[in-house]
């Protein structure tokens, strides 16, 4: 049946419902709308309409459809799917953006948005991350994969002018329905472009990072994302009132992690999920979509910011999931210098105080997005993108990469010593060299050195120059660089530590020292001084009693070494000559990550009285070597 037999026999039944619903930046949702309004443009080119499409198992998906006026060619549908709702309701009412923005509206597609199933119109009950069934042993059993293929082939049967063709797209968690819609593939499906996809809750993405619980953006995120009482559009976003603008004092004032569900004001299943499961369990693991990415036959171009606080190790996990049970899938990755969802909502120019020297949003947009989907969904000329298109901080220009990490690449060490030094030379301090320092959580260290409630997604490069100064954060670094270091992959600490507690924090930051005679801003209406600048590259916590196994946490043997050994999310960076390279130790990063007691307990059941302080101590002796492993291009 076509859409205009649908609106005849009374399918589409959507008068004003809400007016556009505005998102917060906080974790796991889409990206804000730029500030531009087409609506007029979408009006006055698209014609809207609103449907339920059945699946396979009976539930209707409330699912909005723009379908271009110009009806003397076919177009592609560019389809995203959304837990967020898909205001404004009603098909008389316009958004004043069709994302991925104006220069897609203007090429001309078929835009679909859907409500997931269990979300505002749609029917159905709603699953965070919903586990994907390998095997599918009745028609009742379904999963996002199975969702977005019924919607396809509806939308291939019912949608006039359509040319065979579908993409998917989203942003986040609409990324996450990307990547789970990948999975056998709709044969219609050519192109889709998981972007900053939630992938693996547990491991680096929203919810836990090595162990450490992301606190302050998981509270900021459910104080929000609710489960639904009724089919319903949802109610407009107000931003929580913390009663502070300090979240620092706020999180500190809260207490043990138990308190939190008081200061959210009612219970949240989703919450108590996050926090109950705090080992990488099987809850975990049925959600991580990387593990499912199979019988993928479109092209897929994952897509993220190097400065992304949310979903940074995401992208990259898609891309290599799907590049390596999938060969002859033509697979691209994306990165940029951008924060979550920043290709979308901002010029990617600047980050805080850190200039990028060009609209790096607007080169992504008009040079790798679109002429990928025009590609694969119009059949236009080939786009010639890379396998890998990587923007590098600190020269500011975009490299091409037949692979990623690339293929000219040197494992190169950086030595702790006694002294703060930092230094390719191996150690070779006495067997009892060690720096120590006190870790108190009544006075974590703060992740950012002025106040907010929720998190500032400049931290991600943030002037480090406030915790340096701090006696429980050990600096390292190097004397001034001869050459450029250029750093494409894998940041990699191998630290021998110890603790008088039975668990502790060990939270790694790599930094960038810029030289004392770089130039300020100009002009510089903040009067940042950027000489000394120590610019956050990469940083991540690790919650020691993780150090052999997420699955099974073992305690530390108080005042023993024990050998510490991760990644950190990939980076492309450029350590200019001139600069240091620097290394911050610390064993909190308040209240970016939850405390740790720093003894040996489940965290979520900790009362006031399990924390307390602790010695903690970091090796460099001939014996007890540490270092941070560097993947330096040749």
């Amino acid at each position: 049946m076509r859409l205009a037999k649908h609106f005849a026999a009374g399918v589409i039944f959507c008068a004003a419902l809400l007016g556009a619903l505005s998102l917060p930046p906080v974790a796991r949702t889409g990206a804000q709308a730029n500030p531009e309004d087409n609506e007029s443009e979408i009006r006055a080119h698209y014609t809207k309409y609103e449907v339920r499409i059945p699946m396979r198992d009976g539930v209707k998906l409330f699912t909005a459809i723009y379908t271009p006026k110009n009806t003397s060619q076919t177009y592609p549908f560019l389809v995203s799917r959304t837990p967020y709702g898909i205001a404004p309701y009603g098909v008389d009412h316009y958004p004043k953006r069709l994302d991925p923005g104006p220069i897609f509206l203007r090429d001309g597609f078929i835009f679909v948005e859907q409500d997931v199933r269990g979300r505002s119109m749609s029917e159905g009950t709603f699953a965070e991350m919903t586990p994907h069934k390998d095997v599918k042993k009745s028609p009742t059993d379904v999963d996002e994969s199975t969702d977005t293929y019924d919607t396809i082939e509806w939308l291939l049967h019912n949608v006039p002018n359509n040319n065979g063709n579908a993409g998917l797209w989203g942003i986040s968690y609409p990324g996450f329905y990307v990547a789970a819609g990948i999975i056998d593939s709709h044969p219609a499906l050519k192109a889709a472009s998981p972007q900053a996809p939630v992938t693996d809750l547990f491991m680096g993405d929203d919810a836990y990072h090595n162990g450490g619980f992301m606190l302050a953006a998981n509270f900021e995120f459910y104080t929000f994302f609710r489960p639904r009482t009724e089919i319903a559009p949802l109610a407009p976003y107000r931003r929580f009132d913390y009663g502070t603008t300090d979240g620092y004092e706020y999180f500190l004032h809260m207490g043990p992690l138990s308190n939190a569900r008081r200061l959210l004001k009612e219970k949240i299943s989703y919450w108590d999920d996050q926090v109950a499961h705090s080992t990488y369990d099987d809850f975990w693991k049925a959600r991580n979509i990387s593990a499912h990415l199979k019988n993928v036959h479109c092209a897929v171009l994952s897509v993220g910011g190097w400065f992304d606080a949310e979903d940074i190790v995401g992208p990259q996990k898609v891309f290599r999931a799907v590049a390596d049970a999938n060969p002859a899938t033509p697979t691209k990755l994306v990165y940029g210098p951008w924060v979550h969802g920043g290709w979308d909502r901002t010029s990617g120019e600047t980050l805080g105080d850190v200039n990028f020297a060009s609209k790096t949003s607007d080169f992504y947009n008009e040079h790798i997005l679109l002429p990928f989907f025009r590609q694969y969904l119009k059949g236009a000329e080939d786009a010639k993108l890379p396998t890998a298109y990587m923007f590098e901080t600190g020269t500011n220009v975009w490299r091409r990469y037949d692979s990623w990490p690339p293929k000219n690449l040197q494992a190169r060490a950086l030595y702790l010593h006694a002294g703060g030094l930092l230094s390719f030379d191996s150690a070779n301090d006495a067997q009892s060299s060690f720096d120590e320092y006190v870790s108190d959580p009544a006075h974590p260290v703060p992740f950012i050195d002025f106040p907010a409630s929720e998190v500032p997604r400049v931290y991600m490069d943030a002037d480090q120059r406030f915790a340096a100064k701090r006696p429980d954060v050990l600096v390292y670094q190097t004397a001034l660089l001869e050459e450029n270091i250029t750093v494409a992959g894998q940041v990699s600490p191998h630290l021998w530590v110890s603790t008088s507690g039975t668990d502790s924090d060990f939270d790694v930051k790599i930094i960038d020292v810029y030289p004392t005679d770089f130039p300020n801003p100009n002009p510089n209406p903040k009067e940042v001084e950027m000489g000394g600048y120590q610019q956050l590259v990469r940083g991540e916590p690790f919650r020691g009693k993780f150090r052999n196994s997420f699955e099974k946490p073992e305690p530390f043997v108080p005042g023993q070494p024990a050998a510490i050994d991760f990644s950190l999310p990939d980076v492309n960076h450029t350590f200019g000559r001139g600069h240091r390279i620097m290394v911050q130790i610390q064993s909190s990063w308040f209240p970016l990550v939850d405390r740790n007691p720093q003894k040996f307990i489940n965290i979520p059941d900790a009362t006031e009285t399990d924390f307390q302080k602790a010695t903690e101590r970091v090796y460099h002796s001939k014996q007890n070597a540490s270092a941070i492993e560097l993947s330096v291009v040749k």
